[in-house]
């Protein structure tokens, strides 16, 4: 086969395994840190975040060495609030949305922090640290003006070089994060090109957050949204409420997209009272939106969910794929099987400390309980760490294509 031809073998596989089928085989999808994928390549982990030619290449060689059915992550940036700022500004936001390394040292965000600045060279990866640039007595101007309090209060707070709003710095600054998000947008075609040459599939992902998660991430601190629901409880619905029709509005824009991906951050820190007053109903209706627009969700379940698994089954029979991080895989297909298709299963642990006979077992045995009646994909659930041994992710590789198979 061509590569064309195999990218849509993968395709086909992860869609099959989405609408609780069976497909020839089950999926596989490794997220392999990108400590890993520097030292692999040889270069520091600041060359991977801040050397885009160096990206380019190390990203490659471990797609190809290490080859599985979803498009290896090729995201080297995080979420910036300029984006957020900017959202009616299409032409603008879509290259202010990535916040990538070099654009970390233009705008001096506080947020985030990256190997070789404020992390040593190999670190495993960059860290979102989030930070409170909205008081719990702003929820109301936030409502009034959404776009002018971002532009005006939380822009300025959150970056260094933004401080001064309409100042020559400021203007400049703008100017230079923009044309640093074009060269990024172009590292990021030129490298989906590569990845479809060698057959992977292009597989189109629509981001959304849950509100309660956009306040905690962005604006409140997970500390912050927490106390902020036990003590203003009514100003925290009618911001989530508000951020929910933003984010409704924008979903039906991403045409191509396979699946509306959703990391999920505060449904670990709630119980179920809250989860069912303040997360839920907003998640519930994200997904909702999306099927209806005919697209499935990618949720990450982080953390531990099983005071919420059940909740799950109140979506249409269908809606997407659960990814789940430290809920058993086994006990999440017991309870959603025939209903949501269920990903997961490899513990980052397992491969870092066993030896590849161990690895070899526990794939067989993990596929041998899962696949059967298909809507299983097979992943690691956190990223695979810098010291993992190679031989263990290709015994990962090898044992799936042999033992993962349906029909032959």
């Amino acid at each position: 086969m061509n590569a064309e031809q195999i990218a849509q073998e993968k395709l086909e596989r992860i869609l099959t395994a989405a609408s609780l089928k069976e497909p020839d085989r089950v999926p596989l999808e490794l997220n392999i840190d990108f400590g890993f994928k520097a030292r692999w390549a040889g270069i520091t982990v600041h060359n991977l975040f801040f050397d885009y030619e160096k990206a380019h290449k190390a990203l490659l060689k471990t797609a190809i060495d290490f080859p599985i059915d979803f498009p290896p992550i090729s995201l080297i940036s995080s979420g910036s609030l300029l984006g957020f700022a900017l959202r009616d500004h299409p032409d603008v936001s879509r290259f202010l949305f990535p916040l990538t390394g070099p654009m970390h040292d233009i705008l001096g965000d506080t947020y985030t922090a990256w190997p070789g600045r404020e992390l040593p060279v190999n670190a495993g990866s960059f860290q979102f640290l989030g930070g409170e640039f909205m008081k719990q007595d702003e929820y109301d101007k936030l409502l009034e003006d959404y776009v002018g309090f971002m532009a005006e209060v939380v822009i300025p707070r959150a970056h260094r070089s933004l401080r001064k709003p309409g100042s020559a710095e400021f203007m400049a600054t703008i100017a230079r994060a923009t044309l640093e998000g074009r060269r990024y947008a172009d590292f990021l075609v030129a490298f989906m090109k590569d990845l479809a040459e060698l057959g992977y599939p292009r597989l189109g992902l629509a981001g959304a957050s849950v509100p309660a998660d956009f306040l905690g991430d962005f604006l409140r601190t997970i500390t912050g949204i927490l106390l902020d629901i036990r003590q203003v409880p009514a100003k925290v619905k009618q911001a989530s409420d508000f951020l929910l029709k933003l984010t409704l509005e924008n979903l039906p824009k991403f045409k191509e997209a396979h699946f509306t991906f959703m990391p999920l951050h505060l449904n670990e820190y709630l119980s179920p009272k809250l989860y069912d007053e303040f997360y839920w109903p907003y998640l519930k209706r994200i997904i909702n939106e999306s099927y209806n627009l005919g697209r499935k969700c990618l949720v990450a379940f982080e953390g531990r969910h099983d005071a919420h698994l059940n909740k799950i089954l109140e979506l249409p029979k269908g809606w997407g794929i659960g990814l789940f991080e430290k809920t058993d895989i086994r006990k999440a297909k017991e309870v959603l099987g025939g209903h949501t298709c269920v990903m997961g299963g490899i513990p980052p642990t397992m491969l870092l400390n066993a030896t590849p006979h161990e690895v070899e077992k526990y794939i067989k045995s993990l596929l041998q309980d899962l696949m059967p009646s298909g809507g299983f994909i097979i992943a690691s659930s956190t990223a695979i760490p810098a010291e993992t041994p190679p031989e263990n992710i290709w015994t990962v590789i090898k044992t799936v294509e042999k033992y993962g198979v349906y029909r032959r």
